[in-house]
Order: C-alpha cells, then structure tokens, then sequence
C-alpha cells in the first residue's frame, strides 16, 4: 500500500511520528512554497505556519488540513473551503488544561513567583524579610474573563474556588453560564475598569486583533493584571511594554506573545512585573497525546474522504 504525501511543518512530536507509522510520507514545508508536480494529499499543521490558498493552489490534490490544536487563525479557512478542501482541529480536549495554565499565570504574576524564585536562588538572599516583595492577593478579588467560551467558563470555575467576583464579557451573552458559574455580563469597558485580573481567551479575529492597547490600558486600575492564554496579537505589545516599564498597571502574565518568540533584546523580556511562559497552554502529557490522536484521525479520514472527527466551520 502506497503511503500518502502529506505535507508537514516540523520537527513533528514523537506521538504524531509514530501514529503516522508506516502510512504517511512526510514532506517539508518547504514544499508550500516551492511547489509539487506530484499529487500532495494532504496538510498537517503542527506548529502554527501560515497557510493561504496561494500556497494550497501549489499543493495539487489536497484533500484535507488537519491541526495539531484548536486555534486555526494560521490557516485561511475560507481560501480551504473555496477549494473544498475541510479543515480539522482538536476542541474541547485542551480547555482544561489552558485554564489551569490561565490560573498558573496569574497567580505567579499577583504573587511575585518568578521574580521570587530568582532572588531565592541568588546570593542576596540571605535573611528573611517579611516586608519584601510583597504580591497582592487572589483570594476574593474580581476577575474579568474576555471571552466565555469553552476556555472561560474552565476559568470561572476555577476562580470560584478562589472565591472571587466573575466578570464576564462576550459577544453573546450567557445566561448559562452565569447562573452555573455565578458568572456577570458587563460591558468591556466595567469589565477593565473593576477587575483585578483581566484574563483573555478570545479567539484571534479581525475583531480581536489588537483589542488590547492603550486605551484599555488606561481604564485598567493601576493595580490590576493582566493574563493572556488567547493568542499574542490580542494584545499590542509596543504598549503593553509601555504600560509595564512606567508601572501604568500592576503587572502581566503572558503565554503568548507577537511575535513568538519575542526578539532576544526585547525589552518586555528585561522587566520584572511580567511572567512569561513559551506557549504552554495545552502543553500537558495527556491533552498532546489526545491532540495527537485526533489531529491524526481527522488526517485519516479526510485522506478516505470521510466526515471529520471535529471541521471548522466558516
């Protein structure tokens, strides 16, 4: 049985590799923009490469996209359905464990962690001082989530836990979920002004990009947070920079950035009021082998022509 071309970008995980097994002939990136004479039958979108129908239009024969993740703002989605073409994700297996990473993040930012753990190990720690790096408190605060998706209402209930004040702001409304999670709608603009974490998990949109900058900043209180596990360009990072070198705002906690990785000399990278984790949302041992295992099903069945486990729809 002959093995289907499959376009990759790499290096692949050791899981996707040995799902594929004998079955799949991987190709490289490369091929997107070089072209093939050959039949390509499919695209396999492991880390987040850009993906538009000029390069599909160099791939003859693709018969399905299939990615390693839910998020698909890396692939023209509609340039895939003008060639009819379906394209799979992974949602509903990864919320949880981007809403603990959301937790994780904010609670090292209020609570000085990162910063703490350098001056632990340094030779200026000598003596304990109960006034020093003090953090602010989680524990009954007022959390504002943008975003009540799947990923937001993980995040609401693990602020309930912490008993604090759920704030949430949607482009529809709820009422679900906030009687389950004892969750509020406010505005965006009541959503910055009163909450001690801003926590983002929108999708990055048109609508989305950049809804972050420096007008928000400003309604933000001088002590809050802000924490974003959505996607880098939800934030504008010349004036989240801003914000954070002239202390405009308490601090941030960020799991992604734009660009990502950010330049070596970046001066976020210098500041001592921001957390910064490598993209570490879903980066669990049993939701990347879930992720594996369903990306790689989606793969196979677009390959047979068949109904995908999870399409994304237009």
């Amino acid at each position: 049985m002959s093995k289907a071309r499959v376009v990759a970008d790499g290096p692949l995980g050791q899981t996707v590799l040995e799902l594929f097994a004998d079955r799949i002939e991987v190709l490289p990136w490369s091929v997107t923009s070089e072209g093939s004479s050959a039949p390509i039958d499919a695209v396999y979108t492991y880390g987040h490469p850009h993906l538009n129908g000029e390069m599909l239009d160099r791939l003859p024969g693709v018969k399905v996209i299939s990615n390693y993740g839910v998020g698909v703002d890396h692939i023209d989605v509609g340039d895939a359905a003008e060639r009819g073409i379906p394209v799979g994700n992974t949602p509903g297996i990864l919320d949880g464990a981007t809403a603990d990473m959301g937790f994780t993040l904010l609670l090292a930012a209020a609570r000085r962690l990162v910063e703490g753990d350098r001056y632990a190990r340094s030779s200026e720690f000598t003596t304990y001082d109960p006034g020093y790096m003090l953090g602010r408190e989680v524990h009954g605060a007022t959390i504002g989530i943008v975003g009540m998706g799947r990923i937001g209402e993980q995040i609401a209930k693990r602020a309930r836990g912490f008993d604090m004040r759920v704030l949430y702001h949607n482009r529809n409304r709820k009422e679900a979920a906030e009687a389950s999670l004892a969750a509020t709608y406010v505005s965006f603009d009541q959503l910055l002004r009163e909450s001690d974490y801003v926590m983002l998990t929108v999708p990055l949109t048109n609508e989305t990009r950049g809804m972050i900058g420096v007008e928000e900043f400003g309604r933000m209180k001088p002590t809050a947070i802000l924490i974003n596990i959505a996607r880098g360009p939800v934030v504008d990072m010349d004036a989240l920079t801003t914000t954070l070198q002239s202390r405009q705002i308490y601090g941030a906690g960020l799991d992604v950035t734009d660009p990502e990785p950010l330049p070596r000399d970046h001066p976020l990278l210098t500041l001592d009021n921001v957390t910064i984790a490598p993209h570490l949302g879903s980066a669990t041992e049993q939701t990347r082998q879930k992720m594996a295992e369903i990306s790689v099903e989606n793969l196979f069945r677009g390959l047979r022509s068949e109904a995908l486990l999870h399409q994304v729809e237009l």
